[in-house]
């Protein structure tokens, strides 16, 4: 959890999704600076946290049960 100056306190999370476009525009939103699809070649030059990391790496591995890290 994270408590801000101000005492407000957050629990954050991450939630990871196979996906592919369909149509549509890709557009950031209010909580983002940027968004994009990339390459799965293209991760290893991304600045990603490593919890996140773990996330993606199980995906990939196309397991059944989900990463619970």
């Amino acid at each position: 959890m994270s408590e801000f100056s101000d005492g407000e306190v957050r629990q954050e999370f991450s939630l990871c999704f196979h996906a592919r476009p369909v149509g549509g525009r890709l557009a950031a939103g209010s909580e983002s600076f940027e968004v994009r699809w990339v390459q799965r070649v293209e991760l290893e030059g991304l600045d990603i946290a490593p919890t996140t990391r773990l996330r993606l790496d199980h995906g990939f591995r196309n397991e059944a049960a989900p990463y619970l890290g």
